[in-house]
């Protein structure tokens, strides 16, 4: 996909909502959960899934997040077929990944192979929090360290779309060993010279924002996306304090040094294209060498 097929959000995209419903058919039309602005279906797709009203940013499935980032035709998965195990015997947990599945069109919360983007090779991985809100069990912690350890053995930058809830409580110990893994993949790509980019999209929170999406050389937020270990609800139920407003959206972790950018959507492709021309030759250049 190129970047002349994204047409830049107008004005224009939101509308009221039509004086008669009655008729109408299911999905085409979609209420802004912001600024409760009616959208019509066609327009919110040609606008990354950006209100065009208040700039809240729709949830992306694998697909399109895919389609937004990589070239056309340019990604080749790895791994698909990559299933979980029920290593606890959790009551109920199969039908709870069947679910899953079956929702978000994919064997697993995680997806990633290889890629291009304006035409520089990459590994690319993407999180779906439609899929058990993106919880990290043994699955997407394996798939995430292979994709980390693919760049370093292919020599290829790592870009990484996170979004998740946390660790998958249903694996126990074991999801919570997956933080320990990623985090040491992570060590072993900038070991071998190579750039890691990691994107956080709404919500990244628990073990995976205290993993490996917290540890891209470059952090990219998309606008008010949910950041940080705890959500607010939780610390505030438990400390019995109230937060001030705003503390763990992504541009809160801007300003306290957190994350690096807090990029618009249709502004991504084009500002990680330019993080891999300008960094990506740097970084291997600078790395030691192997004996």
């Amino acid at each position: 996909m190129t970047d002349a097929k994204r047409p830049a959000p107008s004005a224009g995209d939101a509308r009221p909502a039509p004086a008669q419903m009655a008729g109408i058919p299911k999905g085409l039309w979609h209420k802004c959960p912001k600024c409760r602005a009616m959208l019509y279906q066609k327009e919110l797709e040609r606008n990354l899934r950006v209100c065009g009203s208040c700039q809240y940013h729709f949830p992306l499935s694998t697909a399109e997040r895919i389609a937004m980032l990589a070239d056309e035709g340019a990604f080749a998965e790895i791994d698909a077929n990559l299933l979980p195990v029920n290593p606890l015997g959790f009551p109920d947990y199969a039908d709870k990944l069947a679910r899953g599945r079956a929702k978000a069109g994919q064997n697993e919360a995680f997806v990633y192979g290889d890629a291009e983007i304006a035409g520089a090779p990459v590994v690319l991985g993407v999180a779906n929090f439609g899929f058990m809100g993106g919880s990290m069990g043994s699955v997407v912690g394996e798939k995430v360290a292979r994709a980390l350890e693919r760049g370093a053995e292919l020599g290829r930058p790592v870009v990484l779309v996170c979004a998740s809830g946390g660790a998958r409580m249903q694996e126990g110990m074991v999801s919570l060993m997956q933080m320990a893994k990623t985090a040491a993949a992570c060590e072993r790509l900038k070991a071998a010279g190579q750039l890691y980019i990691t994107i956080l999209t709404d919500p990244t929170t628990g073990g995976v924002w205290a993993s490996f999406a917290s540890l891209g050389e470059i952090i990219i937020a998309e606008p008010a996306a949910l950041i940080g270990l705890t959500g607010p609800r939780v610390l505030e139920q438990n400390l019995k304090v109230k937060l001030p407003p705003g503390t763990h959206t992504a541009e809160f972790q801007l300003a306290h040094g957190m994350v690096d950018l807090v990029v618009h959507r249709r502004e991504l492709r084009g500002t990680v294209t330019r993080l891999l021309t300008m960094l990506a030759p740097a970084r291997a250049a600078a790395a030691p060498a192997v004996e």
